[in-house]
């Protein structure tokens, strides 16, 4: 699955912790009413994903090391090499040397901000009627 790489190239604290911030948040939320929940599960909707994170990242760097490459001094032209060697590296082995600065900032992967955000929707009740196999079908198409 997608994002589990990232997961698993993450120290086990920075998942635990991760983990734990996710448990607390569906705690808080529980006890607060659907208008609250409604709005976290829109922040979630927003929340920029690790793969995001590196991609958006990695073509400033990219950019803006071909741009001072061109106009400032060509020694800059390393920089978009060592950003789309770390690109591949990521996209191969689902690890990159930034991806650990961005773990540590909170970064999450789309299936860590996904469980959270479908932890919501059970305790909103989005899933009540999910004991017949059309309205399964329904909540899945939501």
């Amino acid at each position: 699955m997608k994002g589990e790489k990232v997961r698993e190239s993450t120290s086990h604290s920075i998942n635990q912790e991760m983990d734990n911030e996710i448990r607390q948040r569906i705690e808080d939320y529980a006890g607060l009413g659907h208008e609250a929940i409604e709005a976290r599960i829109k922040e979630l909707d927003q929340e920029w994903d690790i793969e995001r994170t590196l991609e958006t990242n990695g073509a400033i760097l990219a950019l803006a090391g071909t741009l001072l490459g061109a106009f400032v001094n060509k020694k800059w032209l390393a920089l978009p090499v060592v950003v789309t060697g770390f690109l591949t590296q990521h996209a191969i082995q689902g690890w990159c040397p930034p991806l650990a600065l961005f773990r540590k900032m909170g970064i999450r992967t789309r299936p860590e901000i996904d469980r959270e955000k479908y932890a919501l929707k059970a305790l909103r009740g989005d899933f009540a009627d999910v004991r017949e196999p059309s309205h399964a079908w329904v909540a899945v198409n939501k």
